[in-house]
């Protein structure tokens, strides 16, 4: 019974994590044209006791942010350039995927999980 109840709060666990994930490539994607924008990533790790995966912090992408020359943009230096954003959307889009993909997979384990516990209890009651 306890495997059971363990293995919603683990699917629940990682359904939580892979929406903090979507949240950080929406903000990615949403400032790809922000001047200055560090892309955010997040790490994942296991919880050790109760089972499951916990989101580690938060980290800025260090790479190197593109130079876009424009003489006329108000933040460009003398010679008519800026630092943009090192946010790639091809990649963005490919780690929305992934989390969606991993988010839905949670969710199935979650239901079916569900499904057996319901189905345990049916049985007990009888």
């Amino acid at each position: 019974m306890t495997d059971l109840i363990s293995s919603l709060s683990i699917a629940a666990s990682g359904m939580e994590a892979q929406a903090q994930r979507l949240r950080h490539v929406s903000e990615n994607i949403a400032n790809a044209d922000t001047p200055g924008y560090h892309r955010k990533t997040i790490s994942f790790r296991d919880e050790i006791d109760g089972g499951g995966v916990k989101p580690g912090p938060v980290r800025l992408d260090q790479s190197e942010l593109t130079r876009i020359y424009d003489p006329g943009h108000p933040l460009a230096n003398d010679s008519g350039h800026y630092d943009g954003s090192n946010v790639n959307l091809v990649v963005e889009i490919a780690d929305a995927r992934e989390a969606q993909r991993s988010y839905d997979a949670n969710l199935k384990l979650f239901d079916q999980a569900r499904q057996m516990n319901q189905s345990l209890f049916e049985i007990l009651r009888r």
